[in-house]
């Protein structure tokens, strides 16, 4: 992308204000999109997209206007900024605010792999396969490019320019063994150029794919009821995000769909409890310098030792409530607008070691792996399918266990958590976060830690 000038951008966002708004930004997006399949030796599926243009934002009071161009003539992107600020077709733009903060340039350019060295990778990834386990019937491997270039100015004098690499690795493994074929998977994404393959990557995942295929072998499922559940470091995260994590967005506080509204201040858990939603790990999935809407990349205290602490802002919820924003503003693409997001979030360590969580249960469940679940943002419930664990008996782990239901409810679950790890692992699972027809790259993670009391189906 040829980048636009700051009198450029700064000249559309003053058309998008000369309709008589309070605040309009631009985003301007050029991103490329790789993939390709592998399986059985062979390509089976091979894409490039293309996303460029270009969102322009005009707010005034509680109102937004919104339109996005592929074309990013002048001409162009002055039409669709009158239109989201509702101004006349004849409005100009020669009433330029005086922006006098230069734009900040993040991030660089990274290189992706080209096509012919990507199917060596993914020939490569079913070779390792093949030669871990001799069980291994048949491999699924997929690789996915996105090199993203961002260009964003707001009526407020904010401007940057940012390289957002994003690349992922998912493994799918089938085994066989006496007649009986099981299937497992694993992933990995990070915010990253072609550097992200190395060949201790690739032996990671295929192996953790295999582990997780060669577990269901001897897995089994028990008769439900209402149990201990104690819920493994990382991937776990999954029930943080979902059951608890949507609920601290502040769109959802605003219209009092959260179950969290009207808790701000008050204690929700218990004290050993302090949970984070993060933009600054560095490479992570969830990472952002600069949100979508100008706003630095910041860590946010959601849960401070058992108090509700803060919310997840964008500049809209921000405004609403009178706080600063949190950089939160996340969207999927130039045609779309920006709304509350998490970006990496997770509890923070506590004191106790994983062994004497698991050896303080008579009777209950180890979760190791979860595949989908639902959640009603409103009421909290959740249920969560757990595809891998263990069975807990007289505080030590005995039967492997598969394909059960957790179910319960997120701020009681929250409030049921008795003992925290001091083993926090941050899941680097290729996550993404539906929400409002959008899509963002997220992250999660969690130490050990034991909920006293869910329904186990």
């Amino acid at each position: 992308m040829a980048p636009l000038s700051d009198k450029q951008l700064f000249g559309i966002v003053a058309a998008a204000l000369s309709g008589g708004s309070d605040y309009a930004d631009i985003f301007v997006e050029d991103t490329r999109i790789s993939s390709m399949v592998l399986q059985d030796s062979a390509v089976s599926q091979a894409q490039q997209v293309c996303l460029y243009g270009a969102g322009i934002r005009a707010v005034k009071d509680t109102e937004t206007g919104y339109a996005y161009t592929m074309d990013l003539s002048e001409k162009a992107m002055l039409q669709a900024a009158r239109f989201a600020g509702k101004a006349p077709s004849q409005g100009e733009a020669a009433n330029l605010p005086k922006f006098t903060r230069p734009m900040e340039r993040t991030g660089e350019a990274v290189t992706s792999l080209p096509p012919a060295q990507v199917r060596q990778l993914l020939l490569q990834v079913e070779e390792k396969a093949h030669s871990l386990d001799a069980s291994v019937i048949k491999v699924k491997a997929y690789v996915s490019q996105r090199m993203q270039e961002v260009q964003f100015a707001g009526s407020d004098g904010t401007a940057f320019h940012d390289f957002r690499p994003r690349t992922s690795l998912s493994v799918s493994i089938v085994m066989e063994r006496g007649g009986q074929t099981q299937m497992g998977y694993a992933t990995r994404m990070m915010q990253m150029g072609a550097e992200f393959f190395t060949d201790a990557l690739i032996e990671e995942v295929v192996s953790e794919a295999i582990m997780r295929t060669d577990f269901l072998f001897a897995a089994s499922q028990i008769e439900g009821g209402e149990m201990p559940v104690v819920m493994a470091a990382g991937s776990s995260g999954i029930l943080l995000h979902e059951a608890i994590g949507h609920a601290f967005e502040a769109d959802f506080i605003r219209t009092g769909d959260s179950i969290f509204t009207g808790q701000l201040g008050k204690q929700i858990c218990n004290q050993s409890i302090s949970i984070v939603d993060d933009g600054t790990l560095p490479n992570d999935a969830g990472m952002l310098r600069f949100d979508d809407e100008g706003i630095p990349g910041q860590r946010t205290v959601l849960v401070e030792n058992g108090r509700l602490n803060s919310f997840l802002y964008d500049r809209i919820s921000a405004k609403h409530f009178g706080v600063e924003p949190t950089g939160n503003g996340r969207r999927e693409s130039f045609r779309c607008m920006p709304i509350p997001r998490m970006r990496s979030t997770y509890m923070l360590p506590g004191k106790a070691k994983e062994e004497d969580i698991i050896r303080s249960v008579k009777r209950g469940i180890y979760a190791q792996s979860f595949t989908n679940g639902q959640v009603q943002i409103g009421a909290g419930d959740f249920t969560f399918f757990m595809k891998t664990g263990y069975l807990i008996e007289d505080g030590k782990l005995t039967r492997p266990l598969r394909d059960l239901n957790i179910i319960g409810n997120g701020p009681e679950a929250l409030r049921r958590i008795s003992m925290v790890g001091d083993n926090l692992r941050i899941d680097h699972s290729a996550s993404m976060c539906g929400k409002e027809g959008q899509k963002a790259a997220v992250s999660q993670g969690l130490p050990t830690v034991l909920i006293d009391k869910l329904i186990v189906g």
